[in-house]
């Protein structure tokens, strides 16, 4: 078996040193059932893996339309009478 997976029963029984491998050596997995169920990682992993890349400003100077004069088009009728 790879060195970071754990069934689930040895992760339950050795818990500590499910974390303390997953600070050190990076995400570990558990298997429930011979299958991976769930991730264990640091917490500053975590953060590395859920922040977005860029932050909106960003994202929206890298757009491919950027620079583009795009003029909206509103319809400028009257809406329709309804009665009440």
């Amino acid at each position: 078996m790879e060195n970071n997976v754990w069934q689930l029963q040895e992760a339950k029984n050795k818990f500590s040193e499910l974390v303390e491998k997953a600070q050190k050596k990076g995400p570990q997995i558990v298997t429930k059932h011979g299958r991976k169920t769930v991730v264990i990682m640091s917490f500053e992993e975590y953060v590395k893996t859920t922040k977005p890349r860029t932050d909106i400003v960003e994202f929206f100077r890298q757009s491919p339309i950027k620079g583009l004069n795009l003029e909206g088009v509103r319809n400028k009728d009257l809406p329709r009478e309804v009665d009440l």
